[in-house]
């Protein structure tokens, strides 16, 4: 019988295998919700040869320590490269060129040009499977951590490992419901639909849909939870701490509207961790955004990557040219964002410096300071929302050119701010989201137009294709209510 990828049935396969090379692959016995019941691939980094070695490979794997639980969440495959990227692939930030489009047919150009029906028929929908499988993995953890024995030594390890899969977990759930959900809108949000809340490992539990209400009080609550547990610093920047968590969650709050409390949580990061890297330190490379040898920036307080569509690449996607001109000459972010090929701009800016193919969608303090600055403006205090802007694009700016930015009034401060975020956070995974909560305010709502061979299709504010559908293969397997689109 077919399960659903909700609906996971365990069986007994290889489960774990060491590969020669430097990393390791680890293959979990899990039926996805395609219709060839595809498995989930892990790949995980060397730091976990050495517990891969000690795992028969014939048999079901299960953690029995907590170093097992440590070592699952340092996959990085699982917990840092699995973001939804179908939003990202379907935003106002790029074009493509009429050859690219139609030289890749399939999800890449139905996704492009908002199309109602955009699976094809046999494709696994990573945008959905992945993030379930950070939750599963998640849930396997704190599942765990209720039977394993703990000492009263490993106590604080055994409240980061919780934290770290409640964070975990909170960040796919909250990813899911930024394309497979509406807007968050408190009038209506106890009878939307949101997704699947998965809060055990139980494979056997039926999937239903929560509301859209229901949904994030679960990602706030892990959140709030994570943030007594984690440490204060994590150990590397793949792994959250009290601040990552944070800052998630005053991202959640901005995509809530509720303001004062994403004001808290930024506030509370930003009191003791402010450090913006200066672009003026930036090296000059003609392909990518590059330090040197710093890495991670010291603005990135969690790394996580989304999940690639084609024509996202830096080499397909072209940029606005309104938007590239917007940058001042003397704006550091123009040449460090963006390099010219075939007479067009396109983005090199990723955060991610080491894998420059996986755009980053983690968090940082850039984003925190764009947050408190549109709170600011909205509250009226337009003289704090200009500092906090002018804070930031001073590091941004060619050392001695910076001019501050001023404002007459408070509506003008939050265009100049909501303009600043669109052209900080470029590619950087928040646009969708932005777009979904800004087309809530007829002042900032835009209609996307996009023109392939002199045919136009447009995406107006608020239709009903702002929220993605389900995949096919997950509605007919496991019958949850589909999306309008």
């Amino acid at each position: 019988m077919k399960s659903s990828f909700l609906e996971i049935v365990c069986r007994k396969t290889k489960q774990w295998q060491v590969s020669k090379s430097t990393r390791s692959v680890l293959v979990v016995g899990i039926a996805v919700s395609t219709v060839f019941a595809a498995s989930v691939t892990m790949v995980s980094c060397k730091k976990q040869n050495e517990f891969l070695r000690e795992v028969p490979n014939d048999a079901l794997v299960i953690p029995r320590s907590l170093g097992d639980l440590q070592k699952l969440l340092q996959n990085d495959a699982i917990f840092n490269q699995t973001n939804p990227g179908i939003g990202q692939a379907s935003t106002d930030e790029f074009y493509v060129s009429d050859f690219d489009f139609i030289d890749n047919p399939g999800l890449d150009q139905n996704v492009y040009i908002w199309a109602k029906d955009i699976y094809p028929a046999t494709q696994r929908i990573n945008d959905w499977n992945y993030p379930y499988a950070e939750i599963y993995n998640a849930n396997v953890i704190l599942d765990a951590l209720e039977v394993i024995n703990i000492s009263p030594s490993d106590i604080s390890q055994a409240n980061a490992v919780k934290g770290s899969a409640l964070f975990f977990r909170a960040l796919s759930h909250y990813n899911l419901l930024q394309h497979f959900a509406k807007q968050y809108d408190s009038a209506t949000a106890q009878t939307d639909l949101g997704v699947p809340l998965r809060l055990t490992a139980d494979l056997v539990k039926k999937s239903t849909r929560a509301t859209v209400q229901q949904c994030y009080d679960q990602v706030i609550n892990d959140l709030v939870e994570a943030i007594q547990l984690l440490p204060i610093e994590a150990v590397n920047i793949e792994m959250p701490s009290i601040f990552a968590a944070q800052a998630l969650l005053a991202r959640v709050y901005l995509t809530m509207g509720r303001f004062d409390s994403a004001f808290v949580y930024a506030n509370l990061v930003l009191a003791k961790k402010n450090s913006l890297f200066d672009y003026n330190n930036l090296l000059p490379d003609p392909t990518r955004l590059t330090s040197g040898s710093q890495f991670p920036l010291p603005e990135m307080l969690y790394l996580t990557t989304m999940v690639n569509y084609y024509f996202n690449f830096r080499t397909v996607a072209a940029v606005d040219s309104v938007l590239y001109n917007s940058y001042g000459s003397n704006d550091l972010r123009k040449t460090s964002f963006f390099y010219e090929s075939s007479d067009v701009p396109r983005f090199k800016g990723n955060y991610q410096l080491l894998k420059p193919g996986y755009l980053f969608d983690g968090v940082a303090i850039d984003e925190l300071f764009l947050i408190r600055a549109e709170i600011y403006a909205r509250r009226g205090d337009y003289s704090s929302a200009m500092n906090d802007l002018n804070t930031l694009l001073e590091k941004r700016w060619k050392a001695g050119t910076f001019v501050k930015f001023t404002a007459v009034d408070a509506d003008e401060a939050l265009k100049l701010v909501l303009l600043e975020r669109k052209k900080e956070l470029f590619f950087r995974g928040v646009r969708w989201t932005d777009l979904r909560r800004l087309n809530k305010d007829p002042r900032f709502a835009v209609t996307l137009t996009r023109k392939i061979n002199g045919q136009v299709y447009t995406l107006p504010p608020n239709d009903p294709r702002y929220t993605f559908a389900i995949p096919d293969q997950e509605i007919q397997i496991s019958g949850l209510e589909q999306n309008p689109r």
